[in-house]
């Protein structure tokens, strides 16, 4: 099947569901398909944003913008998986967890606005790693129709091009919990140390970052390509001197580079 058809197949898929509420982050799925939804069902689509301090401001400012400029209606709400000591031990289930608890309070407001389905960016890439979410997902009902028409990232991000939704270039984000060795324990202040050294590292012009933390070493990850301009002289000392000054004892680079779900090689 083309991309074409799976298009068309998603078209449909949409269609056949009637009025739904899109569990939107921001990024280059759920933008897809919020904006797939929008073509497929007009009014009958409602994007439910969550705020959490495990995704940067710039997200949910860009979540809001996306849905403003196409007068798409958007619930916001604060999320509340950092009140859960389960989340805060951060066990190799925490993404289902987490899950639970965001996607359950996306329903409830999806039913209190009379939508027939909530649904979900994922698509066939998240079949391969290991992402305990996609269980809540499954437990709670939540369709996932990108999967469902057999889209790949790849795939998302040409036709997002090509129908000339912003973010198909956007680099991927996971929440920033995902920055965190299994066993160590989440709280707000590391939160915002590793989305702090994120933002910097963006700043510095490096597109792809992650900023991965074990105990007091930050442990940075950028594209292969990028590795030498870091680890360069006059980089290497900035980025040590910030990180630092955020809070970090060490700062390392790892000779690997940027890859999804690092921190699931010790399971």
């Amino acid at each position: 099947m083309d991309i074409r058809e799976k298009y068309e197949k998603l078209q449909g898929l949409l269609k056949q569901m009637g009025r739904v509420a899109v569990a939107f982050s921001g990024g280059v799925d759920s933008a897809f398909l919020l904006a797939a939804a929008r073509e497929a069902l007009g009014e009958g689509v409602l994007a439910v944003t969550a705020s959490s301090p495990s995704f940067p401001a710039r997200e949910q400012a860009e979540a809001e913008a996306f849905c403003r400029e196409r007068g798409i209606s958007q619930v916001v709400f604060a999320s509340e998986e950092m009140k859960l000591e389960a989340y805060r031990k951060n066990p190799p289930d925490r993404c289902y967890i987490c899950k639970r608890s965001i996607f359950g309070k996306i329903r409830e407001i999806a039913e209190g606005h009379h939508t027939d389905w909530v649904i979900e960016g994922s698509n066939t890439d998240d079949e391969g790693d290991y992402r305990p979410g996609m269980r809540a997902i499954k437990e709670l009902g939540i369709r996932s129709p990108l999967r469902e028409a057999g889209f790949s990232k790849a795939e998302i991000r040409a036709l997002s091009k090509e129908m000339g939704i912003p973010t198909w270039e956007k680099p991927s984000f996971a929440c920033l919990a995902s920055r965190f060795a299994y066993g160590e324990r989440i709280d707000e202040k590391r939160i915002a140390m590793v989305g702090r050294a994120e933002q910097f590292l963006l700043d510095q012009g490096f597109a792809q970052v992650r900023v991965r933390i074990h105990g007091s070493i930050a442990r940075i990850e950028v594209l292969p390509g990028d590795i030498a301009r870091l680890a360069g002289p006059g980089m290497r000392e900035r980025v040590a001197e910030e990180l630092k000054a955020l809070g970090f004892t060490y700062v390392a680079l790892d000779l690997v580079g940027y890859r999804t779900g690092s921190m699931n090689e010790v399971l």
